[in-house]
């Protein structure tokens, strides 16, 4: 199945959650059970119910940056920039709209301590190589005039600041802890410290690894055959910590439960690169699609992905691809909300 077509299926538009679950663990799950292909209806706050001390979980902590920056030309032109990474000092990858009202060495001012030059277009659609110009520390002033790149199909008529300031606490998972997303590990949204502690207490071991969410998680894929699709490359972090825990877990026949697609991609990359899971500081360009062979994860707790998305494909690879559209169909009629703060899955 290699065809993007395969990969497609309709959504209705009131199914986008436009706003989060009144509270993270109040979100619907809905329970894949892989070996006999059953579903079950349930609600974040039972996971405690599905993972016990025979499980590791693993989250990633990364935390999102208020990376969406609005500024403008001396012509008074205004201009949108999406910083993605930093490439080294003060260049980062960043996507600018509209890219063709911008040449190189165009000067757009964000406020008086950050303004951005972009320098080159790079290779991908609408992505250039910018220069930051600025004094001071750069996230003080990213948090002080950036925005929560909130994904394009949550669409607001009114953000106000109070809004903004919702969304600054609720994109953002509990654990996040390493600044250089610029979007969340929506899987992780839903868990509460509550949650987390109650695991403690069931004797569940909880790891984090940290996966820098970038272009490649989100970027749609645009060739009819997926086999020609090029991921964008990630950054990501495994401590001899987490490492140590992990190999740990698995050689005691523990199973390895991936919060997240980013999580898993973070781990069977490190499992490709080395054959088991070590400390590292590495990139993934991973793209996970059936029939791929997973070799460390065993569950995964992940949300409702987009059509014709690298995530579905990755989901479609674990959990089967007739099951899984089986669960989008069921998760459609029983009003499951997608994307990114909508309801989760958990495939086991």
């Amino acid at each position: 199945m290699t065809n993007i077509s395969e990969y497609d299926y309709n959504l209705p538009e009131n199914l986008i959650a436009q706003m989060p679950a009144d509270k993270r663990e109040n979100s619907k799950m809905l329970v894949l059970n892989r070996a006999d292909k059953t579903f079950e209806h349930k609600h974040f706050y039972d996971i405690v119910d599905y993972i016990d001390e025979n499980c590791i979980l693993v989250l990633n902590n990364t935390k999102v940056l208020p990376a969406r920056l609005y500024g403008y030309k001396d012509t008074g032109a205004k201009i949108e920039i999406f910083l993605l990474e930093c490439s080294e000092g003060r260049f980062w990858s960043a996507l600018i709209k509209p890219s063709k009202r911008v040449k190189p060495d165009t000067i757009i001012t964000v406020c008086d301590e950050l303004k951005v030059r972009p320098v080159k277009r790079l290779e991908d659609d609408g992505e250039w190589l910018v220069e930051l110009i600025y004094d001071g520390e750069l996230f003080d002033i990213l948090h002080k005039v950036g925005n929560i790149p909130l994904p394009p199909y949550i669409e607001r008529k009114l953000t106000s600041e109070e809004l903004e300031r919702f969304d600054k606490e609720r994109y953002q998972t509990v654990y996040a802890k390493d600044e250089g997303s610029v979007a969340a590990p929506t899987a992780g949204l839903h868990f509460t410290k509550e949650i987390l502690d109650k695991l403690k207490a069931k004797g569940v071991e909880i790891v984090y690894v940290t996966l820098n969410v970038g272009l490649g998680t989100f970027r749609p894929v645009k060739c009819e055959n997926i086999l020609d699709h090029k991921m964008h490359s990630e950054t990501f972090e495994i401590t001899k910590e987490a490492a140590d825990k992990i190999n740990k877990a698995k050689s005691d026949g523990k199973k390895l439960i991936a919060v997240g697609t980013t999580t898993v991609r973070t781990l069977e990359t490190a499992y490709q690169k080395f054959g088991c899971i070590k400390e590292c500081h590495e990139h993934s360009e991973l793209f996970i699609y059936p029939p791929y062979e997973f070799k460390a994860v065993d569950g995964m707790i992940t949300n409702f992905h987009l059509p014709k998305s690298t995530l579905l494909m990755l989901v479609s690879a674990f959990a089967g691809k007739d099951f899984i559209f089986r669960a989008y169909s069921e998760a459609i009629k029983e009003q499951y909300r997608f994307f990114s703060y909508g309801d989760c899955m958990l495939i086991m």
